[in-house]
């Protein structure tokens, strides 16, 4: 859980950091803010949903204790810095990454100070991986980061304009679920391999990792402003209430347990959210 909460967290959430600051650089503010949005819906409402269709998800009481409040806590966060200043700032950009380096640094000493943890064993293939390797593969995959978001952003802003829809509904739907692959193929082979744990840490620490991180750093570089009121309006309201209803999905039997019919209803909730913001 710890590392499907921070590193696998971290690289899932690349994407929409390369893809948000390039956007806020270009001048598409809608779609800096549209893709988090949009990425955090898309992270429960279809990719758990997805994976809990694939296989019923067990949790823990960590969930919540620490980790789901945590993710309610920076979304109401950040409704509240939109709804007041009409922008996300770089004061509160900073706000974020500090709330967020703080919560990293309690997850992680509090998880060495726990008992009873066993090592996991470690594949022996990726032990015969050398550094040289790993470097590569970084590199490789950094310069495809980049490139990939600036050509998505700019694909997205022409999207947009020839189907004459806004910037918003392109980030929202379209961008959105591109940024949301990683964590569909990194949760879906988790659970294949029945690492259930870090399914369900992966989606709720990438969801924590889009608004402080994404969201606070482009915002450190420059301020986001908040041009479309739909955002507040509607999509903050999806984003906070799919994160609110899987307080009551745990307790509706089977308790702690999101089994294959409640990824359908999350699954059904995605499919409504974008029936109503493209249609």
């Amino acid at each position: 859980m710890v590392i499907g909460l921070t590193v696998v967290s971290f690289a899932t959430s690349a994407p929409e950091l390369l893809v948000s600051v390039q956007a806020a650089l270009k001048n598409s503010p809608e779609i800096a803010i549209g893709n988090v949005v949009g990425s955090n819906i898309a992270n429960i409402g279809l990719v758990l949903g997805i994976t809990a269709i694939i296989a019923p998800l067990f949790i823990d009481r960590d969930f919540f204790r620490l980790n789901w409040p945590v993710m309610l806590g920076f979304s109401a966060l950040l409704y509240y810095f939109m709804y007041t200043g009409n922008e996300i700032s770089r004061i509160e950009g900073l706000i974020f990454i500090t709330l967020l380096m703080i919560y990293l640094f309690y997850l992680i000493k509090r998880s060495r100070g726990s008992k009873g943890n066993v090592p996991a064993e470690v594949d022996e293939n990726l032990q015969e991986v050398s550094y040289f390797k790993i470097i590569v593969w970084l590199f490789i995959g950094g310069l495809g980061l980049y490139f990939g978001s600036e050509l998505l952003v700019k694909g997205a802003v022409n999207l947009a304009e020839t189907l004459g829809v806004s910037n918003r509904v392109i980030a929202i739907t379209m961008i959105a679920v591109g940024t949301s692959i990683p964590e569909l193929a990194a949760s879906v082979i988790s659970a294949f391999k029945g690492e259930k744990a870090l399914s369900l840490g992966n989606l709720i620490g990438s969801n924590i990792f889009n608004i402080a991180a994404v969201l606070g750093i482009t915002a450190t570089i420059l301020p986001i402003p908040i041009n479309s009121p739909e955002i507040l309006s509607q999509d903050m309201v999806w984003m906070i209430g799919v994160s609110v209803i899987l307080l009551p999905l745990s307790f509706i039997a089977p308790k702690m347990n999101l089994s294959r019919y409640k990824g359908f209803l999350l699954f059904a909730f995605y499919l409504s959210f974008i029936y109503l913001v493209a249609f």
